[in-house]
């Protein structure tokens, strides 16, 4: 899930912006913009958890109340945007004098920045996801995730392809592209949920981490392969071919770097005596993950899971992920106000004519994108006591992925205007309501201090679950099963 690649981020391109406009207001924007977030995501985040949804919501509502939806506090050039519409730059303007000749390449460096920093939150958010994830519980469920993940692109893509045709006389390259937005998942809004409500380990939260990652994977070949059908109007085999090789020897090459770099890790962490002796070295890896990933074609978030995965195996595990819990708190909220920010629910409004055509083409996308999805969960065999309902619901939310998707379609030509509409409705809808979805599904499930939360102890072989301070604090001798 590349989301924010559309955007093409460089630090070249960052720094000359930077150096065009007055690094000072820079830094003041940038400012700002973290102290909207932070109170956009801290206000949300605790009026969800009052009402008993996920904290993540409301960061995502939050982001879309001081977006361009409601107060343009935070907006973003690539959104439609420009420095007139940010309240952010009016406020500079009145009390920091910056000047209007300058507003536009202050304003166009502040948004990278925040992009390029919400970038960065959601590759620690899945390091961190990788870290509370297990190796061996990922791969015990690996052939049931394979067929979630094939299942959760294969069905929604050719019902949505062929519906677009049928029912709406829609050529058939736009009806691919659409057809192949229906296909994402959104990895880090439904991880960030499923560790929200303690199933993250869970037999379910399992299934769909890996169903994500697969997909994901079969999200970019898709990609791949409409893009180039709408650029050359044939596909290239050789770069599909080369995407499935590469996609298989990374997370291949992971899992076999795995069992080789642990007591190398730990060896090195043990030897450095200065501040940061174990973080720094685990983000090192991390990021050296991420990159080998971007430039190979695929994520850079797929590169942090993977490393996640790598050291949750060390004896380290514990201290990392208590180390890396207040970067993340400071970095990943920045990512999901983000999305909610740049989420333009006035492609909603039914009074705007060129809407009406795509709201009907949304309501069929969204349909087709909820069960294409919950239909998933009902392909897992040989598991009679398993949620099946919660391993579709999972799957449901397209995000930051699926904007991916209706951005590539309309830069290449290939989406009408109502049909880009009907895309990002379908994306704006799913993603808001897998949260709440996911807590109704999981009834029992822990959330925020009012109940337990799962953590796998590996080393030992069980699985403790520490309740609030009023609980009793139990050990689950079954190492096998993981339970509420």
């Amino acid at each position: 899930m590349q989301f924010l690649n559309a955007i093409d981020l460089t630090f070249p391109l960052l720094a000359s912006t930077t150096e065009a406009a007055d690094s000072s207001m820079v830094i003041a924007a940038v400012l700002l913009s973290l102290v909207v977030v932070y109170l956009a995501s801290k206000v949300g985040g605790e009026l969800s958890n009052r009402v008993g949804l996920p904290a993540v919501l409301g960061e995502l509502v939050g982001g879309v109340v001081v977006g361009v939806s409601v107060f343009h506090l935070l907006v973003f050039p690539e959104g439609g945007a420009d420095a007139s519409s940010s309240m952010i730059m009016t406020f500079l303007q009145t009390t920091a004098g910056l000047s209007p000749e300058a507003t536009p390449a202050v304003f166009t460096a502040q948004s990278e920045v925040i992009s390029v920093l919400a970038e960065l939150g959601v590759i620690i958010l899945l390091f961190e996801i990788g870290l509370e994830s297990n190796l061996k519980d990922l791969m015990a469920v690996g052939v049931q995730a394979i067929i979630v993940a094939v299942v959760g692109v294969t069905v929604p893509f050719a019902a949505g392809t062929i519906g677009l045709m049928v029912l709406f006389g829609i050529d058939a390259v736009p009806a691919i592209f659409a057809g192949a937005a229906l296909t994402a998942t959104s990895i880090g809004i439904t991880s960030k949920v499923l560790s929200e409500l303690g199933r993250l380990n869970s037999k379910e939260g399992q299934i769909i981490l890996g169903a994500a990652v697969i997909d994901d994977i079969l999200g970019i070949i898709v990609l791949a392969v409409v893009a180039s059908l709408a650029k050359e109007g044939t596909v290239d085999v050789g770069q599909v071919i080369y995407l499935i090789i590469s996609a298989s020897g990374f997370l291949l090459g992971a899992i076999v770097l795995g069992n080789v770099f642990n007591k190398s890790f730990v060896a090195i962490a043990d030897m450095l005596k200065t501040r940061g002796e174990l973080i720094i070295p685990a983000f090192i890896f991390a990021f050296v993950m991420a990159y080998i990933a971007s430039i190979i074609h695929l994520e850079a978030i797929l590169g942090a899971f993977a490393a996640g995965l790598v050291l949750e195996e060390t004896d380290k595990r514990k201290e990392l992920q208590r180390q890396v819990s207040p970067i993340a708190d400071m970095l990943v909220p920045i990512f999901f106000v983000t999305v909610g920010a740049k989420t333009d629910l006035g492609v909603l409004n039914p009074a705007i004519p060129s809407n009406q055509e795509g709201l009907i083409m949304a309501s069929f996308l969204i349909i087709v994108a909820i069960l294409g999805k919950v239909i998933t969960g009902f392909s897992v065999f040989g598991q009679p006591q398993i949620n099946r309902l919660a391993i579709g619901v999972g799957m449901i939310p397209r995000g930051e992925v699926g904007l991916v998707f209706a951005g590539v379609g309309a830069a290449s030509g290939a989406l009408s205007k109502s049909l880009g509409a009907a895309i990002i409705m379908m994306v704006i809808l799913t993603t808001f309501l897998a949260p709440p979805l996911l807590r109704f599904v999981f009834p029992d499930s822990d959330d925020g201090n009012e109940s337990e939360q799962l953590i796998l102890d590996g080393s030992a072989g069980k699985q403790l679950a520490i309740e609030t301070p009023s609980s009793v604090v139990s050990t689950a001798k079954d190492s096998g099963n993981i339970s509420s």
